[in-house]
């Protein structure tokens, strides 16, 4: 049996995998999932610290493998804890890729998310200026019941400490690693991420079915997926 760390992206509730966690937990694995700080001063440590703590609450002795899962934003957050956890593998999805002192709020303009994303709207028939809309961007494939809970949902957002913080790590942590992609998101396009993954570790993503919030329009294929890590 494995044991999953689920690390969510900018919303930063464990809400986020809800849907995803009976599809592992009915069959054996332990699951720990986590609620990010949401105060506007907390950084990447807090982060880490909170990922860690649910760690040690739900896993102190964790069993079989550990699998490190990160959506988006996570990607910053979740490789931080790796010399303090016993983590076997990670597993990213849809996920933000930092390079060695980079900050969260640099990336999006090192990397071209804007015009990328400006571009695949354009492509679709949004319209190449197409504003950011939650429902169309982030859930355009998320069954409208979940939609409508999540954005019933307090909206925080990140702490802007968060995307200040140079990323700490002098590189990526040296553990197999696999890249989980929506063919249809809509905000980090598949060819960009291809690209940006491809450069910054060296792997190719592995395409699936969806859009950027994969565990909540396929929390199946996305259990799916993690399962082949137990």
């Amino acid at each position: 049996m494995a044991t999953y760390i689920l690390v969510p992206g900018a919303d930063g509730t464990a809400w986020y995998w809800h849907l995803v966690v009976p599809e592992l937990r009915d069959r054996g694995h332990t699951v720990v999932t986590v609620d990010l700080p949401s105060d506007d001063s907390a950084g990447l440590d807090a982060f880490a610290d909170a990922i860690v703590d649910a760690v040690r609450t739900t896993a102190p002795d964790p069993q079989g493998p550990v699998v490190l899962v990160a959506q988006s934003l996570g990607g910053f957050s979740a490789p931080l804890i790796c010399d303090r956890v016993p983590v076997d593998r990670i597993v990213l999805v849809n996920a933000m890729v930092p390079r060695p002192g980079e900050t969260a709020g640099d990336w999006w303009g090192v990397t071209g998310q804007a015009a990328a994303r400006s571009a695949y709207a354009e492509a679709i028939g949004r319209g190449a200026d197409a504003e950011f809309d939650p429902r169309t961007d982030f859930f355009h494939d998320v069954p409208a019941d979940v939609t409508d809970e999540a954005l019933a949902a307090p909206q925080a957002g990140p702490p802007a400490a968060l995307f200040a913080q140079p990323w700490p790590l002098k590189a990526w942590p040296d553990l197999p690693t696999r890249f989980l992609q929506g063919r249809d998101d809509r905000f980090f396009p598949l060819e960009f991420q291809r690209e940006v993954v491809r450069e910054r570790l060296g792997i190719d993503v592995e395409v699936l079915p969806g859009g950027h919030l994969l565990a909540l329009s396929r929390p199946r294929e996305v259990a799916a997926e993690l399962l082949k890590e137990a």
